[in-house]
This record gives structure tokens, C-alpha cells and sequence, in this order.
């Protein structure tokens, strides 16, 4: 074999392993992205919430199905943290809500919340989940979107009196 044609077989060799890494690099984006995409739409399938970028921006946040019972708690936390820290009044309420919604002591959805009772969540949680809420008592019938508010406001006022 002369060196023209070892020359040529390195040459072709060194290009199929590109195109094989380069086609493995985009399946594995694909792959990615669906993960990314169903977990959006298991989100908008407890929430009742169609709009995509408020699917993407809870996503982003670091809601799961496990956690994405949290949202409506997320009023009673920002209102906890408005004085700079959680007093153990506030901590308690905002506790009992959670058993009350079916959040079980020692679940993802628990540990998410004893987190925020401890560290100040992002203004940015606050902002897309107080949105994604809005959303969803949207796309409820008048009845249901009473009762969620007059809940809600219910437990803003034990929180804000505590």
C-alpha cells in the first residue's frame, strides 16, 4: 500500500469518527430536548396551564411533578420572607397548608419547601410562579377560581397575622 492510499484510509477514518461523535452529540440533544419537553408537558397536565413559556420557565425553576405541588404555597412564602426571615409561627402555618394540600412530611415536595422556609427563594420563583397561578385559576370555571382564591387568601391572612 503507498502512502497515498494510507494517507487517504486516515483521512476517511478520521472523518466517519467525526460525523459518528457529531451524530451522537445531536441524538443525544434530541433526547435532551424530549426530556425537557415532557417534563413541561406533565407540568401543564397538573397545573391545567397551556402556555408554553410559563411550562418552561417553572421547568427552568426547578419544578417536577413531585414538586409542582408547591405552587400554590408559594404565595404563603413570599408573604413568610417579607419581614427578612420566617418566624416559627409562620414556618408552622405555612406547614400545616402543606400537609392540608397532601404534601407528606419527607417528600421531594417537603424538601423543596423546608428549603424555601430556610433560604429566601429568587425573586424570580416568586414572579413565575405568582404568573403560572394566575394562569391557572384562568383556565378554571368561575366556581373553581372562587374557591382557589378565597382558599389562597385565607391562608395569606393567617400567614400575614401570624
Amino acid at each position: 500500500m503507498s502512502d497515498k492510499d494510507a494517507f487517504k484510509e486516515r483521512g476517511k477514518a478520521l472523518e466517519d469518527e467525526y460525523f459518528h461523535r457529531k451524530e451522537r452529540e445531536l441524538i443525544e440533544k434530541m433526547r435532551a430536548k424530549a426530556r425537557v419537553d415532557a417534563a413541561q408537558q406533565e407540568l401543564g397536565t397538573h397545573t391545567g396551564v397551556a402556555d408554553p413559556q410559563i411550562l418552561a420557565d417553572l421547568h427552568e425553576l426547578g419544578y417536577t411533578a413531585e414538586t409542582i405541588s408547591l405552587l400554590h404555597l408559594v404565595p404563603l412564602v413570599q408573604m413568610a420572607w417579607a419581614e427578612g426571615q420566617v418566624s416559627r409561627r409562620e414556618h408552622d402555618l405555612i406547614i400545616e397548608a402543606a400537609r392540608a394540600r397532601g404534601i407528606e412530611s419527607g417528600t421531594a415536595a417537603d424538601t423543596q419547601l423546608q428549603g424555601w422556609l430556610t433560604t429566601r427563594p429568587s425573586d424570580a420563583l416568586f414572579t413565575t410562579t405568582l404568573r403560572a397561578i394566575a394562569a391557572m385559576f384562568a383556565s378554571r370555571s368561575d366556581e373553581e377560581r372562587a374557591a382557589g382564591e378565597k382558599d389562597l387568601l385565607s391562608y395569606l391572612t393567617s400567614i400575614a397575622s401570624a
